[in-house]
């Protein structure tokens, strides 16, 4: 009798560094890849790719960002960067030139793409046999999760790079913000941290937009 072996879960290795922000690009990066088929795993070794969300806010948070695409080379050997030093494309690829695709912040088709081109998606995979949550996977502890609500910062200080790694203020649709809100309430997360670049500017760039929700 011949037996049919059913290919494995492609497997991603994922590293996401710096700020809650970051985190929530992560979780939506991995949200997109879990519905594929992708399997997340642990470590390096088990990976046939591994991901690393940087952070280029400070020197330290660079230098800890090339190390740790450093230490996903060395253990695995394909690795595609991300996140907000991925803006600045030279700067890794002048210490890290093996890298396979770096992408800046926010460019999460660019992320999952890249993904696609090292390890393809399972042709034969079925979203509705493993399901992934309506909130999304995430990364906190169950009792919370972040809860971002605009992107970017119209201000321009001479102390922060922020702006020009993340660009100008663009506040999400007040209906998406609750609606994610409902959903992770229902999920049975206790605590919502709203986040963003800057807060207190939400809704600034969309201030006379008008619109429904739950209505």
């Amino acid at each position: 009798m011949s037996t049919v072996t059913t290919p494995s879960a492609p497997k991603v290795g994922f590293v996401s560094l710096g700020c809650p922000k970051a985190l929530v690009d992560s979780e939506r990066i991995l949200t997109q890849l879990r519905m594929e088929g992708y399997e997340v795993v642990a470590t390096y070794e088990d990976a046939d790719v591994v991901v690393v969300n940087t952070c280029g806010f400070i020197d330290t948070a660079k230098a800890e960002s090339l190390e740790v695409i450093g230490e996903a080379i060395k253990e695995n050997g394909k690795v595609i960067v991300t996140g907000c030093m991925g803006v600045d494309a030279n700067v890794i690829r002048d210490v890290h030139p093996s890298v396979l695709s770096v992408t800046g912040p926010q460019q999460y088709e660019q992320v999952v793409n890249a993904v696609h081109d090292v390890v393809p998606p399972r042709k034969d995979h079925n979203p509705l046999i493993d399901l992934v949550p309506p909130q999304g996977v995430k990364l906190t502890p169950r009792h919370y999760a972040y809860l971002k609500i605009s992107e970017g910062c119209n201000h321009s200080c001479s102390f922060c790079i922020i702006p020009s790694m993340r660009g100008k203020l663009v506040s999400r649709p007040v209906g998406d913000v609750l609606d994610e809100a409902k959903r992770l309430v229902k999920s049975g997360v206790k605590e919502l941290l709203v986040i963003s670049q800057d807060t207190s500017a939400y809704g600034v760039d969309v201030k006379y937009r008008t619109g429904f929700w739950d209505g």
